[in-house]
């Protein structure tokens, strides 16, 4: 009897045990088809627990938390500036990428997905209008600026300018925020679903020091360059450009040493406005009348301004001692005094002239100039032909002379005149020429073959 009831008992209990065992398996089938479209337990998304949720509930989870979020800017750890991103346009749409993770999930692990470690993924589908964002933006510029303005800004190493060289003034570690690496960390890490940055965290550090070797060999270079001898000689004057001139003309950054082509340009033309003596009269040592000025004639020069400027700071750059003299334009050069040892003297005052070679009188008369209608234009001019048996044409004549010497553009030269009868004194007043130097025919023939063509010829 009793084996019977023990024998009840124990169909009784596999029958219990065969019922629950299929039940079990009839949930965890019915919990498997229902996680096919539902995320398995102790899921998290964005740190967002979705599991047991569908794609629709986990999308409005998600959308609802991002709306709700605000990003902080902190100071120190304290909040220092807060925006919330509803007030930025954020608009989000998960569904794509929760259906491809809801995909990649093995339905049938759902039991063990209570006891393994949590499933975290990253969603970022996150849009934002863009025009908000920029006014947050300049918002947040504004007071950082503000906020800089109490703090020690922080500066590179240098080079400066002293009294007479460059150095080096060291790096400044201060404590100002670097702005623009700000800017771009709060409008990346609210796309990319942050919610915080530390200003602290972008404090500005020199990124050039005072040991910096490309700093120290530039300040060589500056240094280098300003104690070369540079200078000119112009026009029989020779003189140094003033080493501070040259300073102010220096200009560097991190790239090069450069010249400020403004500045080079204009000591180029105030050296023009000096010396060019196409426009500037000549100061001349005369036979009979001591110091007198003479103005502006053919034999003369202009400095190219442009060509100048680009020459003169090739020099300056390199890296020899140099004496230049300006590139010119003109009928000869600026190496050298316009009116040297070798020359023509015409005195219109005194009627007479002069040949000096080699700083020796060699030839000299009186003449006759132009009459005062047609006066003989005073001038540095200089002989650029010498021609035989010419004839002279104007308006009303048409003479032939033995010699011919012409110095400037306009048909004003020196030839013989064997019309006249005398030279000198007053004679010139009534019987003057068109502008031409008289010259006795005697003295015309030495001088056609003493005086040599780009010999000056002064007349004053």
């Amino acid at each position: 009897m009793r084996r019977e009831q023990n024998k009840r008992k124990k169909r009784t209990g596999l029958t219990i045990l065969a019922a629950a065992l299929l039940l079990f398996i009839g949930f965890y089938i019915f919990q498997g088809i229902r996680y096919n479209n539902h995320f398995l337990p102790n899921s998290k998304i964005n740190d967002l627990s979705v599991g047991g949720s569908t794609i629709e509930e986990a999308n409005k989870k998600l959308t609802q938390a991002v709306q709700e979020q605000q990003f902080t800017l902190t100071e120190n750890g304290t909040s220092w500036y807060k925006v919330s991103k509803k007030d930025l346009g954020v608009k989000t749409d998960f569904v794509k990428e929760l259906t491809n993770d809801l995909n990649k999930q093995n339905p049938w692990t759902w039991l063990f997905s209570y006891i393994s470690a949590p499933q975290k993924n990253t969603l970022k589908n996150v849009t934002l209008d863009e025009t908000l964002l920029q006014t947050k933006s300049d918002e947040v510029k504004a007071k950082l600026a503000e906020l800089n303005g109490t703090r020690t800004a922080t500066q590179n190493a240098t080079i400066v300018k002293g009294e007479d060289n460059f150095t080096i003034q060291k790096e400044v570690a201060g404590n100002s925020l670097d702005v623009d690496q700000i800017l771009t960390a709060f409008s990346k890490g609210i796309k990319s679903g942050h919610n915080k940055i530390e200003l602290e965290d972008y404090i500005q550090k020199a990124t050039i020091t005072s040991d910096n070797t490309d700093l120290i060999a530039k300040q060589t270079e500056l240094n280098s360059i300003i104690q070369k001898k540079a200078g000119y000689s112009i026009n029989g004057t020779t003189f140094d450009i003033p080493k501070a001139t040259i300073m102010d003309w220096l200009q560097f950054d991190d790239e090069k040493i450069s010249l400020n082509e403004n500045a080079v340009k204009q000591y180029v033309t105030d050296l023009g406005t000096t010396y060019n003596t196409s426009t500037v009269p000549t100061t001349f040592q005369s036979t009979k009348r001591g110091q007198v000025s003479v103005p502006a004639g053919t034999y003369s020069w202009t400095i190219q301004t442009d060509d100048e400027t680009a020459a003169l700071s090739k020099d300056i750059l390199a890296d020899a001692d140099f004496t230049r003299s300006p590139i010119v334009q003109g009928s000869t050069t600026a190496d050298h005094a316009l009116i040297g040892t070798t020359y023509i003297e015409v005195d219109l005052v005194n009627q007479h002239m002069w040949y000096y070679k080699d700083g020796a009188l060699q030839i000299e008369t009186d003449v006759v100039t132009g009459k005062p209608s047609t006066p003989t234009p005073a001038g540095v001019f200089y002989i650029w032909n010498k021609e035989r048996n010419a004839t002279l044409v104007g308006e009303d004549y048409k003479t032939p002379v033995d010699h011919w010497m012409p110095i400037d553009w306009t048909g004003v030269g020196i030839h013989d005149s064997p019309w006249q009868t005398a030279y000198g004194g007053t004679r010139y007043q009534q019987y003057g020429s068109h502008g031409c130097i008289n010259t006795p025919p005697s003295v015309m023939s030495q001088l056609y073959d003493a005086a040599a063509v780009g010999v000056p010829v002064v007349v004053f």
